[in-house]
């Protein structure tokens, strides 16, 4: 039989918060994390808005030395786990460190620094690339400098799936506990994408908003007059454990970590499958792994990017899945409120997930003021709504059409 699996640390820098009861506040109030940008002159493109971290401070873990040699992912990575461990109050040493493991997703990794060094290519300068140059832009060194930060031995690697990559550390996690090859697993997403180069690329695609007038009313997911996802940054890491291990050092217990699904669209390098056939193969892998029924599923944290078709195809995956009874379940977009976090995504929606399951209320999708009518489901538009939730799914779904569900449950300690 699988080992148990439970979440008992949650680690954030968010464009909302960067502490839990931040966060939670942001959420709860439909609060907007989208501005101008800020960290370049944004004029000379279409898109002048994003969801930007402000005012972080990377020496809270790290001293200036060690930050340089980092880039601005690496450095929320580092930061949003050792608010992990703190949160979890989990305590390191010499008895535990090979038990523990690290898996942090990225979908770009390290492209501020890779602009940077390119300049100097540019300009005919190459012999004055940083010697950290490589280490600070691989996708991998957000989990490699996390180990090396926290003395954690475990499995270590990272996941790159584009906007799945956060919930694939997360599912890979699982299973890792699952088969007893670790206790513990700090796992989730960091991504610093609000530069000029990625701006640019996404604007050329066509794939961000552009309403720069009313930055906060951007991200729209769901709504008839969305125009595209509003770029977010940040890391967002949970602990997650062996149940017994958690019960034994008198963890806090957010929920319980039920079960993982994965497919590909195999369909298109952006675009979802109209039919969402690939996202509902993910939605009932998940249930299966979890053991549970469609009618156990009281809540669904929507990938909901606000893009125009990404918003029906997972409407209809909704449907396919669930039929009638899809009516009756609250569906919310945590991107309506921090924007999309890429590779990041994923781990800060699942943590809005258990924080709701463990508040027992729902936060808003900010911005729903004109339904899409091919977007006919609930939810849960501009206002939080207490509810009861014992299980809920989380969806991730990336370009090259990879899907990851995960499954998560009220944790009750006589189960």
């Amino acid at each position: 039989m699988a080992r148990r699996v439970v979440i008992t640390g949650i680690g954030l820098v968010t464009p909302i918060g960067d502490t839990v009861d931040q966060f939670w506040d942001g959420l709860v109030n439909g609060k907007s994390g989208v501005s101008r940008i800020e960290r370049f002159d944004p004029s000379i493109l279409p898109t002048q808005i994003a969801a930007q971290i402000k005012n972080f401070d990377p020496e809270q873990y790290l001293d200036k030395k060690q930050a340089r040699r980092l880039d601005l992912s690496q450095q929320y990575a580092v930061v949003a786990s050792g608010k992990a461990i703190e949160n979890a109050r989990l305590n390191l040493s010499s008895d535990n460190l090979e038990r523990i493991g690290v898996i942090i997703g990225s979908g770009v990794g390290g492209i501020e620094t890779f602009e940077k060094q390119h300049a100097l290519v540019v300009n005919n300068q190459p012999l004055k690339i940083s010697p950290f140059f490589i280490p600070m832009m691989i996708a991998d060194m957000a989990s490699g400098m996390v180990s090396i930060q926290f003395g954690l031995q475990g499995p270590n690697f990272a996941t790159v799936s584009a906007c799945a990559s956060s919930s694939n550390a997360i599912a890979d996690a699982l299973m890792l506990i699952q088969r007893d090859a670790a206790d513990v697993m700090l796992c989730g997403g960091a991504e610093a994408t609000i530069t000029l180069t990625a701006m640019a690329g996404f604007c050329s695609a066509k794939a961000l908003s552009t309403r720069n007038d009313e930055p906060e009313k951007a991200s729209r997911p769901f709504d008839k007059d969305r125009d595209g996802f509003v770029m977010g940054e940040g890391a967002a890491i949970l602990v997650i454990e062996e149940l017994e291990h958690a019960r034994a050092r008198g963890a806090n217990i957010y929920a319980e970590l039920l079960g993982m699904g994965m497919s590909a669209d195999a369909y298109h390098i952006t675009a979802p499958a109209p039919d969402g056939g690939g996202a509902a193969r993910s939605i009932r892998a998940a249930l299966k792994d979890s053991g549970i029924g469609p009618e156990e599923i009281d809540y669904i944290n929507s990938h909901g990017t606000a893009t125009e078709l990404g918003d029906i195809a997972e409407t209809v995956a909704i449907k396919s899945v669930f039929n009638e009874r899809a009516y009756k379940i609250p569906i919310n977009s945590t991107k309506s409120m921090i924007g999309h976090l890429l590779g990041a995504a994923g781990a800060a929606e699942l943590a809005a997930t258990v924080l709701e399951i463990d508040h027992g209320i729902l936060h808003p999708t900010i911005n729903l003021d004109t339904p899409d009518p091919r977007c006919d489901l609930d939810y849960v538009p501009n206002k939080a709504r207490k509810a009861d939730i014992k299980c809920a799914i989380s969806n991730s779904f990336g370009f090259g059409g990879h899907n990851t569900t995960l499954v998560v449950r009220r944790f009750e300690s006589r189960s």
